[in-house]
């Protein structure tokens, strides 16, 4: 069994997932109609408890996407939904290891 992640990590993780959605105008157009942001108040809105659990549910809501950022970074696409738990406050459930 994988050791599990730390909030650190976790937050390491996400802040690479910002990265990923920023570096292309169709990747962080929807997530910023999503939140309701636009670029001059993401960076104020990062700071904000949650924000960061944010930017990996909207990764994790298009498997295309998940995919993608998962492939850049070699990793296990269930590494992005833990990171995303940790983030968040929740337990991991039953089924989840990593």
């Amino acid at each position: 069994m994988a050791p599990r992640q730390s909030f650190q990590d976790a937050e390491t993780l996400a802040v690479q997932a910002l990265g990923f959605l920023a570096s292309e105008p169709e990747r962080i157009g929807p997530f910023l109609a999503t939140t309701g942001l636009d670029p001059v108040n993401l960076r104020a809105a990062a700071g904000e408890p949650g924000f960061l659990a944010a930017v990996l549910e909207h990764i994790g809501s298009s498997d295309s996407l998940l995919l993608e950022f998962a492939g850049n970074l070699r990793l296990n696409p269930e590494i992005v939904a833990e990171a995303r738990r940790r983030l968040a406050g929740e337990e991991p459930g039953p089924g989840d290891f990593t």
